[in-house]
């Protein structure tokens, strides 16, 4: 459940994850309020340990994504198929240049059919689309902290009303 909140009509909101759990239960959250079918972009972004992959693993599993659900730290793009389209966990951590991204084969999956959920992206930033969804991940504490920002406020509130009633 959440804690302090911040918001305004830009399409910004603020959440204390005073553990694991909660991060796992936004990330299930963010999984139940999307559209469907799945398309878009979410960046993941935070300091190492900061719960990027904790919070994605818990988004495919919301989406059904059974068995190993593994960090695309090495491999950079982790393909998943689930009944409501494909989604493409990809890590940036390891690209240092935009140019890269044309390597990892993601003209033949765009984000108007496949969900691209994207950790440390601002290493690329220049290269990616824009978000539909950016979520900020912080150490706070003994907990973290979540900024969420959408260009539509809709889907924050879709988020956010998902992730304060479960």
């Amino acid at each position: 459940m959440s804690g302090g909140s911040a918001g305004s009509a830009t399409g910004a909101q603020a959440r204390r994850l005073p553990d694991e759990a909660a991060t796992q239960s936004l990330g299930a959250a963010i999984a139940r309020a999307w559209p469907r079918p799945l398309g878009g972009v979410i960046w993941l972004q935070g300091a190492l340990g900061s719960g990027k992959t904790t919070l994605a693993r818990a988004f495919l599993r919301a989406l059904g994504v059974e068995g190993a659900v593994r960090s695309p730290t090495y491999t950079l793009v982790e393909p998943y198929e689930t009944v409501h389209g494909a989604v493409l966990h990809m890590d940036c951590y390891r690209l240092s240049s935009p140019d890269e991204l044309e390597f990892l084969g993601l003209r033949d999956s765009p984000p108007e059919t496949t969900l691209w959920l994207i950790e440390w992206p601002e290493r690329v930033a220049r290269g990616l689309p824009a978000p539909d969804l950016h979520v900020v991940l912080s150490n706070a504490g003994t907990g973290r902290q979540a900024a969420l920002r959408a260009p539509h406020t809709g889907t924050l509130d879709l988020i956010l009303h998902s992730f304060s009633h479960h």
